[in-house]
């Protein structure tokens, strides 16, 4: 391995390509900045690295050989790859600018994050926002999404860089018609559940244990549609309480009856570029400030 490893010199792959793409030494060495004698005493000795030879001289310059060329065309691929690779670079530098892709449930997109994405923009004009409301959670190393908001410590991908930001507090509502129900007749009274895909989240079942004889009267997977049908008078329903807080809701259990954990997630490789970092802190920080809303207390 380290007999292969002297062989090898980065700088031949620029100055080889000048060498393939002009033809002669003089025009390589202008397009590289050297003089010609360099030219040909670099070519001599990175042939000599390479144990073999990669142009031969006819009449009309320098011509590659076999091993020539597949080093050419493979050079090529490396060359495109840097020139994306400092593309990027600049693209992510000082400037806060371009898609921030963020995937979360309906309760904290439509209910809490919409409502405060003016403030970002005014901060920083040039980003462009994607909201993915998605129970399922979205892969990181799919690039399927940037920044996460999940109320779970994912445990599934070691890619993922993490931290815990807040609460999600949960509590039952009515609509007003059914006036103060208490818990003992909770029994006797629709309600509004998640399907039976979300039947084991930890609000179901607590529900299961406070009223273990409760009807559901509509199923929905779909938050915003269980919000709508709370409204509407179907029945009680839990809820996130921030989702509650600005509509005509009865919320009938002073203390929460369940919290869910924030946690805000991205991708290790792109965590730290400027704009990935900026909105995930942004976020971090509306949910400090946003914390007694949020938890429902």
């Amino acid at each position: 391995m380290t007999r292969h490893a002297t062989r090898v010199d980065w700088n031949d792959i620029p100055l080889l390509l000048a060498i393939a793409r002009e033809r002669q030494l003089r025009a390589a060495s202008a397009r590289l900045g050297v003089d010609s004698s360099t030219v040909s005493r670099r070519l001599a000795a990175a042939e000599e690295r390479l144990q073999t030879r990669l142009f031969v001289r006819d009449p009309d310059g320098y011509k590659p050989t076999d091993a020539g060329r597949a080093f050419v065309a493979k050079a090529e691929e490396i060359e495109s790859l840097v020139v994306s690779l400092f593309s990027v670079i600049r693209s992510t530098g000082d400037e806060v600018s371009g898609t921030v892709r963020i995937t979360s449930v309906d309760a904290l997109l439509n209910d809490w994050l919409t409502a405060r994405l003016p403030g970002l923009r005014e901060l920083y004009p040039g980003l462009e926002i994607r909201l993915t409301a998605e129970n399922r959670n979205l892969s990181f190393t799919r690039s399927e999404t940037d920044i996460g908001l999940r109320l779970a410590r994912p445990t599934e991908d070691a890619a993922i860089v993490m931290r815990r930001v807040g609460k999600l507090g949960m509590a039952v509502y009515a609509a007003a018609r059914f006036g103060e129900v208490l818990q003992d007749q909770w029994n006797d009274v629709p309600w509004i559940t998640f399907d039976d895909d979300l039947a084991d989240v930890p609000e179901m079942r607590w529900l299961r244990t406070a009223a273990p004889r409760a009807i559901s009267h509509l199923r929905s997977s779909s938050t915003p549609i269980l919000i709508e049908a709370c409204q509407a008078g179907l029945g009680l329903a839990i809820l996130p309480c921030v989702s509650a807080h600005a509509r005509k809701l009865v919320r009938l259990t002073p203390a929460t009856v369940h919290e869910r954990e924030i946690w805000l997630l991205a991708h290790r490789d792109t965590a730290n570029i400027r704009r990935f970092r900026v909105v995930s802190d942004w976020i971090a920080g509306q949910i400090a400030e946003d914390e007694r809303l949020l938890s429902g207390v």
